[in-house]
This record gives C-alpha cells, structure tokens and sequence, in this order.
C-alpha cells in the first residue's frame, strides 16, 4: 500500500523566517502632534531634576503632600483606585487653580481658559447650595 507524501506526518513544522528589520522602525517616526506630555528622551537628552529626584526616591514637598492626599482620599473612600475625576479634586482640594496658560498641545479640541488664584475649588457644595 503506497502513501503520497502529502498525508505523511512530518516530524517538523516547516520554518519561515520573517525579517522585522524591513519596513518602517516605529521609533523613527515622529508624533503628529507633540503635545509637550512625550516621556521618551532622545539621544543626549536628559530628565528634568523634578523627574529625576522623584525617580531616585527623593520627593520635594510638593510630591509628598500629593501622594499624602491621594493616599488620604483612597482610604477615606474606600477607593483602590481613583478616578480622573478624584485625582482632579483633591488637586483642587489641595489649592492649585489654573492661573497660567497651558504648556500642553492638546489640539483644537480642547479650549484653554485661565482663572483666578483665589477661586473656590467647585468640588463640594457649599453648606447654602446643599439645599
């Protein structure tokens, strides 16, 4: 009884080899558009003293007392992890307002406003709006 080669089990899968080095290196390739958020250093570039302390474990007063208050906020509410939104109202909790203009490029989708040092948080009602 003869057998065609094409139902022989073969002992080995046959091998291909792809070469990922042909085409385009995505590394190469620049952002549309740089929005001044891009963590990657080129060649000679080097990270910020604030980055770099934080990074070596050595956080300046403004970094602790914002991990303090996330970490305060997550175990008051019951939280693991915070939203967005949480995160954005303990920073506004914490006094900081958007006094400068924005050194992000975040397109034409978003629109930049400023406001005044002094303003409220509007993240809690007040004890008069409750009602």
């Amino acid at each position: 009884m003869a057998t065609s080669d094409a139902n022989k089990p073969t002992s080995e899968p046959e091998k291909s080899v792809i070469d990922r080095r042909i085409g385009i290196d995505r590394r190469d390739l620049q952002p549309a558009s740089a929005t001044n958020l891009e963590r990657r250093r080129g060649p000679g570039r080097r990270l910020t003293d604030f980055v770099k302390s934080a990074e070596e474990g050595e956080m300046s007063r403004e970094q602790y007392t914002f991990l303090m208050a996330i970490d305060a906020f997550k175990r008051v509410n019951h939280k693991t992890f915070p939203a967005w939104t949480d995160v954005l109202e303990v920073v506004r909790k914490l006094g900081y307002r958007k006094t400068m203009p924005s050194e992000l490029n975040l397109g034409d989708t978003v629109q930049d406003w400023t406001e005044k040092p002094n303003a409220t948080s509007n993240v809690t009602k007040l004890a008069h709006e409750a009602d």
